[in-house]
């Protein structure tokens, strides 16, 4: 396989409520979100193929995806580890947060 390393886009699928990280046209991982009944966008899943782990994908799709919710002025409730992870570490300007007690 090709080093696709530099390939790498970043797209928001609304109809499986999931940002999603391709290298080139091989889908390589993604975090999924659901709106939740106050409209909140609950992030609660991320994932990254192992034979593309280590690239740094998981912060790809989770920064775009924050950058992207911040845009849209949604407000973002985090419960998967690595959004949590992600935004306890980085600012996303303008970016809405409602932190579940315990997190």
């Amino acid at each position: 396989m090709s080093d696709l390393t530099d390939d790498r886009t970043v797209t928001r699928d609304e109809a499986e409520s999931r940002y999603e990280v391709r290298l080139g046209d091989v889908l390589a991982g993604f975090t999924e979100y659901r709106v939740d009944s106050r409209g909140r966008y609950v992030f609660h899943h991320t994932e990254i193929d192992p034979a593309f782990g280590g690239r740094g994908l998981a912060t790809t799709v989770v920064s775009y995806a924050m950058a992207d919710a911040a845009a849209r002025g949604e407000t973002v409730r985090p419960t998967c580890p690595v959004v949590v992870k992600y935004l306890r570490s980085h600012d996303v300007p303008g970016l809405q947060v409602d932190w579940p007690d315990g997190v």
